[in-house]
């Protein structure tokens, strides 16, 4: 059968890269292949149509096992990883309670919000009742004024069991810049509390207690090499200041945790995850921690390949979520885990689906928990390691990606990762994609399903939106230096059609007449957009006449009235259209025909088609029907 195999695929004779260019050329047709086929990407590198073999030459991703230092391929010989769920803890008992629940449905890792204030032994006593941290790994939030005593808590309630701390896998997530980054208040002292916490927590090894919290940035509308540019930034930042305060290189590096954001671009996630342990793992290699103990995966000279190894929790973006057509977002988190879990994360939260507009309920936590318990025991993710290494696309990625975010890495730790962020230049970059982002969608040029593009006519979400529990800590008051953005990438486009359902649904009338595949294209586009600000569409098989669908828009009270034909039939039935409506109702020509100017000298000012800002437009028209 092997021969079988081999004598078949030896009956294709090979094609050169040369070929496929030459006919990639002809079909082509005279047009540029570059303007054509190479895409730019958001992160500063462009894309190739197709690659091959000869694109993995002298590529370093290729070189490493899965296990084997820089990390590429993972930090680990297997892709286990646990499935977390976070819980809010406002009463601990119930948290206790809760908390078992899950660890039985498939559950494995916990993530506990705590409130600052709550935090004590006999509390944190009550809501690890009859867990056992050798079983589940177990992480904490809480106020950053209390991390240190909730890991002090912590260390004596765990050496208190009897356990193998060894054993016990685990963080708290103390985030020395997270009032800079989420309030804009300093983060004055911050290289002395954290050597606090990291020496308190030295009796649990296994316990990560300095969070690098990339997935603000995912969150904030970042592009991906930012993200792992200044996550990298910032783990470099904390490890050196700790280093220079005489703590051991590899014991701080073995506390840093990396929490990062996973966004919709797919392969791109696959490939920061396999970037960042590679970066990271160099960035460590350069303090030449020391191992203490006898282990395999120390150098001949005692460095401590251990250390080297990030540790990735991830979970799905909140950036690229939506209230309309909500369920959409099991689309978008599916594939995100699908990219953490590909790459090979170390633990992975996926978040509910409701949570845009709404304290997620059972039923949702349910699904998400159900969307990695898929992947691990229906598709076998946790089975192959590494499964896109050798791959030319993602593994050209992978270079691309690191080789933006370690350029940004080094101009951000030259001036130091604190220092970039009280003078607001992380925050200000940032800002600047996610804007970037924000026009993106506003133009169709990246889409939203159910948001910008293909809305759901008929749906209402005003009524299904609750306000959120706050969670955590909520302590302190905003301050004069600049904090991450918090916006959603949809929330203008619903915040607009939040207002035209209080206001009441404008009639948008589809007034086709003409060439058929035409008229009908058009009528399909302009329902569509017009959809997008919750208007009340009604679409139309045709009309013999001009008069007769401009007779059939008032009888039906339209507020805007959607001419729909071809380019050459507008210069006769858009200005007929134009005089009988008489300002009785909005009139808009659905394209950009040749004929626009002379259109416009005649008093037609309205115009939708694939260039429009759908945004504005939308905008502009709920401004003149009284909509806000």
């Amino acid at each position: 059968m092997a021969n079988q195999k081999e004598k078949l695929f030896s009956d294709f004779p090979a094609v050169s890269t040369e070929e496929w260019m030459a006919k990639i050329t002809a079909d082509l047709k005279g047009a540029d292949f570059e303007k054509k086929l190479v895409w730019r990407t958001n992160e500063g590198f462009n894309v190739n149509p197709f690659y091959r073999s000869e694109n993995l030459e002298g590529l370093k991703t290729t070189d490493s096992l899965p296990g084997e230092f820089p990390y590429i391929r993972g930090t680990k010989k297997d892709n286990e990883w646990y499935t977390r769920q976070d819980i809010c803890v406002k009463d601990f008992k119930a948290a206790n309670a809760k908390a078992l629940d899950v660890l039985h449905k498939g559950v494995n890792s916990l993530g506990f919000n705590i409130d600052g204030d709550d935090v004590n032994v006999e509390n944190i006593k009550t809501l690890l009742k009859d867990i056992h941290p050798e079983a589940v790994e177990l992480n904490f939030s809480t106020c950053y004024r209390k991390s240190l005593e909730l890991t002090k808590i912590l260390v004596e309630y765990i050496k208190g069991l009897g356990v193998d701390v060894m054993n016990c896998y685990g963080s708290v997530n103390y985030d020395p810049f997270k009032p800079l980054l989420k309030k804009g208040r300093d983060a004055e002292g911050w290289v002395e509390k954290a050597a606090e916490i990291v020496k308190a927590a030295a009796p649990l090894p296994r316990f990560r207690v300095l969070a690098v919290n990339a997935h603000a940035l995912n969150d904030g509308g970042s592009y991906i090499f930012q993200e792992l540019g200044y996550a990298l930034a910032n783990g470099n930042q904390i490890l050196s200041a700790l280093v220079e305060t005489g703590l051991d290189a590899t014991l701080v590096a073995k506390k840093i945790k990396f929490n990062f954001g996973i966004g919709g671009n797919y392969f791109m996630e696959i490939a920061k995850f396999r970037a960042a342990r590679w970066l990271w793992a160099e960035i460590v290699e350069a303090y030449k921690p020391i191992c203490p103990n006898e282990c395999p995966n120390k150098t001949q000279e005692g460095l401590c390949r251990c250390a080297a190894k990030i540790y990735a929790h991830a979970q799905t973006s909140t950036f690229n979520k939506t209230i309309y057509d909500a369920h959409v977002n099991l689309l978008r988190t599916q594939t995100e885990a699908m990219s953490a879990t590909i790459a090979g994360v170390n633990s992975l939260t996926v978040r509910p689906f409701d949570e845009t507009y709404k304290t997620s309920d059972d039923f949702s936590e349910r699904i998400a928990r159900n969307q990695q318990l898929l992947l691990k025991e229906e598709c076998h993710f946790d089975k192959i390691t590494d499964p896109s290494s050798g791959s030319y696309y993602i593994e050209n990625l992978t270079k691309s990606i690191a080789e933006q975010a370690w350029k940004l890495f080094l101009e951000t730790d030259e001036k130091g990762f604190y220092e970039a962020l009280k003078a607001g230049t992380v925050q200000t970059a940032v800002k600047t994609s996610a804007d970037n982002r924000f026009k993106a969608l506003a133009t169709r040029r990246e889409v939203l399903l159910g948001t910008n593009q293909f809305p759901n006519f008929t749906e209402k979400a005003e009524s299904k939106i609750v306000e959120r529990e706050a969670c955590g800590c909520g302590c302190g008051k905003d301050a004069p230096y600049m904090p991450l953005p918090t916006d959603r990438l949809g929330t203008a486009f619903e915040e607009m059609r939040l207002a035209t359902e209080k206001h009441g649904a404008p009639t948008v009338f589809m007034l086709t007449i003409g060439n058929l595949g035409m008229r009908l294209a058009r009528a399909q586009f302009s329902s569509n957009f017009f959809a997008c600000a919750g208007y009340k569409v009604i679409d139309n098989l045709g009309f013999e006449t001009v008069e007769e669908g401009v007779k059939a828009a008032f009888d039906k009270k339209a507020d805007i009235i959607v001419l729909c034909s071809s380019d050459d039939e507008y210069a006769t039935y858009a200005p007929e259209a134009h005089k009988l409506i008489q300002g009785k109702a909005h009139f808009v020509v659905a394209g950009a025909p040749a004929s626009m100017d002379e259109l416009k000298a005649q008093g037609i000012e309205h115009f939708v088609n694939v260039k429009s800002n759908v945004l504005e437009t939308l905008r502009m028209f709920n401004a003149k029907l009284g909509i806000n």
